[in-house]
């Protein structure tokens, strides 16, 4: 149990990195249902962060925990200039 908390922070850690940045979020909301959005990492919690969307969802947040990043049930994209780099958070690359 303690090493899955530390793989946790380590995620939290790595995402601080980015807040400010322009992100890509791909989200599985289940039942064969993806929600792609795209705005900025805007802040990081103990359990979990927080997306602020463009301008056209008129300051809407998301929030996802670091669990759904490990369990690959949201990937995350971080823009830099053009290009786009994933985030690889899986349970199999954490161990």
């Amino acid at each position: 149990m303690g090493e899955s908390r530390n793989v946790l922070a380590a995620i939290r850690r790595d995402l601080e990195n980015y807040v400010g940045k322009r992100v890509r979020i791909r989200a599985n909301k289940g039942r064969r249902r993806i929600v792609e959005r795209e705005g900025t990492l805007e802040k990081t919690y103990p359990n979990l962060f927080v997306i602020k969307l463009d301008e056209e969802y008129q300051n809407r947040r998301l929030s996802y925990t670091y669990a759904d990043l490990l369990t690959a049930m949201v990937e995350v994209s971080v823009y830099n200039g053009k290009e786009r780099k994933k985030l690889n958070y899986s349970a199999s690359s954490a161990s």
